[in-house]
């Protein structure tokens, strides 16, 4: 995801945090310092930290379970309206999909219940109507905030979790695609609800959270009709073929000659025996151009670690591959000659054209 950075990698996960995280950050601070003082603002910011905390171990729920049916997980992204873990892909069996989106929420229900039976916290949630009150007691503000995030989470509002469980439930009885599409409807319905609640009753949060939802359902409505499309497809059926490849050597000066000469988002790197090193994008040759590095060779710029697949790989593989983010993915023989390569642009185009 663009403007986030990692900050670590807790068994094989990358932590991110995105640029906007830190807005809230600052809003908080400001916000509990001209109300109540320094010492509210910094216990606020504290209270953040470890919520946050929570959310980073609700993430880990899905992605424990989610590796116990082989799916992996590079990375957790920390927003402002909580956490987004990646997975390579989502169980297609609905039964372990229910158990994957149930796990997270499960997390915030131990948490709860180690604040409350543990640590002696109050159960009252009117605490969630002056959070920003250091008065209210942080554990009990923190016990209150985890069982909303049950609450809320639960709600059948696809993609948060009780949304990917209607899904699924959908899915024991009929078609994926079109369980999904019910799922992705219902969710963008509730996200005019939760925006028209957020503008009539001041909420920015809850506005922004109906924004996500409204277009993260249709996206991933999107993404299951490719994927079923793409169940009888192979990596040939989209692979660029015809392309003009860049050598390791060229300098980034002939790079750019060579993006005013073709129509090339992307341009394969390879070495005098047809080997792929890498592909160098468009973008980073601009990029590199604005930098005055006009002189700098190809392989400094270029993106080194491509995915490879052999010509009758199944079309699913590449779009698990393109999950990372890469530029493309390439193409080989049996014996790892560079045969072509695939982009975002032209699977798309692929499904397009070969829609029947």
């Amino acid at each position: 995801m663009h403007w986030s950075f990692s900050i670590g990698t807790i068994r094989g996960t990358q932590i991110r945090i995105h640029a906007t995280f830190f807005l809230l950050l600052a809003w908080v601070l400001v916000a509990a310092w001209m109300a109540e003082g320094p010492a509210a603002a910094m216990e606020n910011v504290a209270f953040i930290l470890v919520l946050f905390a929570c959310v980073v171990l609700h993430e880990f729920g899905h992605i424990t379970m989610a590796r116990r049916f082989g799916v992996k997980t590079p990375d957790i992204t920390l927003l402002p309206i909580g956490g987004m873990a990646r997975l390579e892909r989502i169980p297609e069996d609905p039964r372990q999909e229910i158990l994957v989106a149930l796990a997270g929420p499960a997390v915030n229900v131990a948490i709860w219940l180690v604040l409350t039976l543990v640590l002696g916290a109050s159960v009252q949630m009117n605490v969630l109507q002056s959070l920003e009150d250091p008065t209210q007691g942080f554990l009990q503000r923190l016990a209150a905030v985890n069982l909303m995030l049950v609450l809320f989470n639960m709600i059948p509002s696809f993609p948060m979790d009780g949304g990917r469980v209607f899904r699924a439930v959908l899915a024991l009885f009929m078609d994926r695609v079109r369980a999904t599409q019910i799922a992705a409807q219902v969710g963008q319905i509730m996200a005019f609800l939760f925006g028209f609640l957020g503008l009539t009753g001041g909420s920015p949060l809850l506005v922004l959270i109906a924004v996500f939802i409204f277009f993260a359902a249709g996206a991933e409505s999107s993404d299951a009709a490719l994927r079923d499309r793409a169940h009888d497809a192979r990596a040939r059926d989209a692979m660029i073929t015809q392309f003009e490849a860049l050598s390791p050597d060229d300098t980034l000066d002939t790079a750019a000659t060579a993006v005013l000469r073709t129509t090339q988002a992307e341009f394969p790197v390879t070495g005098t025996d047809g080997q792929l090193h890498g592909i160098l994008t468009r973008d980073a040759i601009i990029a590199a151009i604005r930098d005055d590095r006009r002189t700098d060779r190809v392989s400094s710029a270029m993106t080194q670690d491509i995915p490879r697949l052999l010509l009758n790989a199944p079309m699913e593989s590449v779009l698990d591959a393109m999950q990372a983010n890469v530029p493309g993915v390439a193409v080989t023989d049996a014996k790892g000659a560079f045969l072509g390569y695939i982009t975002r642009e032209n699977v798309g185009e692929w499904f397009i054209l070969s829609r029947r």
